[in-house]
């Protein structure tokens, strides 16, 4: 039998690769935004967004390794099933925002905020998704530490994102931190 500890670092790899092409994604539509007028703000705390994310994928299969986590079959089967619901969510996201979706904060003037698909119901949708996804992808094999840590982390960087993301979308840009 497959230790499920393999397979668990592989379900990490998967969303890693899934997690570049994002990034490649992302490169693609700021460059179009860039073309078109936009422009981005609040560059301080991405740097710091990049190493939470890379760290956290590194994080969940080492704790799962070192510590020796149990799988715990029901626990492993919800947090699978949270994570799919995360993961549709940000697709949700990208599919909506199309061109305008980034993974940094690029504004396109003159272009109206978009307030359909999960907007309609959220101011930041994309945020929701990763939240649920850092707590979620680590428990599917009980790596609480990082789960715990990271879902931290990602509040402390989150209030700082989403404070630049509200400053642009109303006008009141800052262009530093």
């Amino acid at each position: 039998m497959v230790d499920s500890r393999w397979l668990f670092t592989g379900l990490v790899g998967l969303v890693g690769l899934e997690r570049l092409l994002e990034l490649w994604i992302a490169g693609r539509n700021r460059r179009w935004l860039l073309a078109r007028g936009g422009f981005e703000v609040g560059q301080d705390h991405y740097p710091w967004m990049v190493l939470l994310h890379a760290t956290f994928l590194v994080a969940a299969p080492m704790e799962v390794w070192m510590l020796d986590r149990p799988l715990i079959p029901p626990l492993a089967i919800g947090m699978m099933l949270l994570l799919i619901v995360a993961m549709a969510l940000r697709y949700w996201v990208v599919v909506t925002l199309r061109q305008r979706w980034t993974t940094r904060v690029v504004l396109l003037p003159g272009a109206p905020r978009i307030t359909r698909g999960p907007f309609h119901f959220l101011s930041h949708p994309n945020y929701l998704a990763v939240a649920l996804e850092i707590a979620a992808l680590p428990l599917v094999h009980t790596a609480w530490l990082t789960a715990l840590t990271y879902s931290i982390l990602n509040a402390v960087l989150l209030k700082t994102r989403i404070r630049v993301e509200e400053s642009a979308l109303h006008g009141t840009v800052e262009i530093s931190e």
